[in-house]
């Protein structure tokens, strides 16, 4: 593998400078190869895009193309490129300033000598919780590039798992970051956006100069972030970080006897992906562990597999991590793998496919069919792991009345319940609405209550899903430190985002079903009874709870309704509320 690009700041600051008077821009790229392009480069197929390029350049010289084109042609698409479309395309870099750099390779000194790309150079654009970026990223050629399979010490650019991590990371203004698995560094230029110091922690000394070659082309300085080598938490043992943010080497490999040699044999290990551990051990061994750098009130976010193992729920699973972790715990589940699944997914990954060597893809199947049947393993998990160490003095908070459980489905009243539709008065259920599984415990540790929650959610989220994270940790700090009493004591307002849905049997007066809808966020639709619709649609800051409660028990009096107090609609309605502020329903006027 070749080295990683370096550049001093003048010729970072010039390539910056070029690339974006070319408009080598996701957006430019997208416009020059169309939408069937960038969607077919999004599946790591080239055909399109390059049938777009070619037809964008044809019949013109070199120095006239399109720069978009040949950028795009150099770097994404892995095509030889003449030096003079280079010169032209990067008038203050040129060809020469590319290899100087490590980003190309030149045949020769020729207008017409071909140029090709040494590593990918992709533009690189998402929208987080801070607003929106566009930067660059350099990163080893990808299997498109290349044309074959990728090598075991390859450094990964901004792939899927980059993209989610960045969108759910909550992005508050803090003192310290720490990037565990930093990679070519795309996590630790989100953070810099909100913290005064980023810490960049992984094993591969290439992933940590790939990290400085990115902070100096995107963010003016190659020493913006404190890089270091070395193992999961081991570079900064001792020291404590306002956030943790990891994409680790989570996948699931076959390491240990048969099964392990067959995967070295017909693949090898992959840094980027391979932690080394036996099954799931790297991210349960992280969520434990984790806890030991994070600063008071400080969170950790991370992504990560895990095993569905026969006769046991995963959540009972993840949630001991939970517990042996000590902290605030929040997991969900977005996919979920059966193991033929999840072999394809990642030896594809990989750049091998039946096709190209059909003996690698056979071996490294079979091992992985082995190794999850040695465990029992019936399906793989993945999710959003988010984590938060207490802070502050402690028995500071008081429990609520009404804790909200996991695993029943029949909801007591004003229960909050996944799968159940026939909740009491103030009953609450998420139904399919969600896909819900799982649900959340609520335990007191000194007096503090602790959030403890694991849930599944595989439909389509609003994203960015950071900000609704960080106003469900904030929520959850809220309810703690309200009795009943507080609470009834409050104004709610309903969050600008939520509308409801009623559905009625054709000529009649009432519906049958009246659901709450979040239309941020996870997207959650609550399953709400008379009373509770009718709470919910009366909070606009004016009246406290206590106040609405009162005047619907008056309502639903005058109406016959038998036993509707003021003390049985609080019991029931309660808890309910409990909920709905949790997940951003409602919030404090």
């Amino acid at each position: 593998m070749s080295a990683a690009p370096a550049a001093d700041e003048a010729a970072l600051a010039a390539l910056r400078a070029d690339l974006e008077s070319a408009a080598f821009t996701v957006d430019g790229v997208a416009d020059l190869v169309g939408e069937l392009g960038a969607a077919a480069l999004r599946r790591e197929q080239a055909l399109p895009a390059r049938r777009a390029v070619e037809a964008a350049v044809a019949g013109r010289a070199p120095r006239a193309w399109d720069p978009r084109a040949t950028l795009t042609r150099l770097f994404l698409l892995g095509g030889h490129t003449p030096r003079a479309a280079l010169d032209a395309a990067l008038p203050a870099t040129g060809a020469e300033g590319l290899v100087r750099a490590g980003l190309a390779v030149a045949a020769g000194q020729g207008d017409d000598d071909a140029v090709r790309a040494a590593v990918d150079l992709a533009p690189y654009a998402a929208t987080d919780a801070a607003g929106d970026v566009r930067w660059w990223l350099a990163s080893d050629l990808g299997e498109l590039a290349r044309g074959g399979a990728i090598a075991n010490d390859h450094v990964l650019g901004a792939g899927g798992a980059s993209l989610t991590l960045g969108q759910v990371t909550v992005r508050e203004r803090v003192g310290r970051v720490l990037d565990l698995g930093t990679g070519c560094g795309i996590q630790a230029l989100h953070a810099s956006r909100h913290a005064d110091t980023v810490v960049g922690t992984d094993i591969s000394a290439r992933a940590l100069a790939f990290a400085r070659f990115n902070a100096g082309l995107n963010l003016g300085d190659a020493d913006a972030f404190d890089l270091r080598l070395g193992s999961m938490l081991e570079p900064v043992a001792g020291e404590e970080f306002d956030l943790v943010v990891s994409n680790p080497p989570f996948v699931i490999t076959p390491h240990a006897g048969a099964a392990g040699l067959a995967m070295r044999e017909a693949l090898g290990d992959f840094e980027y992906r391979d932690g080394g551990r036996a099954g799931d051990d790297l991210v349960r061994d992280l969520i434990v562990a984790v806890g030991s750098v994070l600063a008071p009130g400080g969170t950790a976010q991370l992504l990560g597999n895990w095993e569905h193992r026969r006769g046991q729920e995963w959540t009972e699973r993840v949630g001991s991590w939970l517990d042996a972790s000590g902290l605030d715990g929040w997991v969900i589940q977005r996919e979920v793998l059966d193991p033929a699944e999840y072999a394809e997914t990642w030896i594809r990954d990989g750049g091998t496919t039946p096709e190209r060597d059909p003996d690698a893809w056979a071996g490294a199947y079979g091992a992985w069919l082995d190794d999850f049947a040695s465990r029992d393993v019936e399906a793989i998990g993945f999710g959003i792991v988010t984590l938060r160490r207490p802070g502050g003095p402690e028995g500071e908070t008081v429990a609520p009345r009404g804790g909200v459980s996991t695993g029943s489905t029949s909801g007591g009243v004003g229960g909050v319940s996944t799968g159940s539709t026939s909740g009491g008065v103030g009953g609450v259920s998420t139904g399919s609405t969600s896909g819900g599984v799982g649900g959340v415990s609520t335990g007191s540790t000194s007096g503090r209550v602790r959030l403890r929650r694991l849930e599944e959610h595989t439909g389509a989220v609003r994203q960015p899903l950071g900000p609704h994270l960080a106003a469900s940790l904030a929520a959850h700090e809220w309810l703690a430190t309200r009795t009943d009493d507080a609470l009834v004591a409050a104004r709610l307002v309903v969050a600008p985002d939520v509308t409801e849905e009623r559905y009625l049997t054709p000529g009649m007066p009432d519906p049958n079903v009246v659901v709450i809808r979040q239309g941020d966020g996870l997207g959650r639709g609550v399953h709400a009874s008379t009373a509770l619709a009718a709470l919910v649609g009366a909070c606009d800051g004016e009246l406290t709870v206590g106040q609405i409660i009162g005047a619907l028990a008056a309502l639903f009096e005058q109406a016959g309704a038998l036993g509707a107090t003021p003390t049985a609609l609080r019991d029931e309605l309660l808890p309910a509320v409990r909920g709905l502020v949790r997940d951003g329903f409602l919030r404090p006027a």
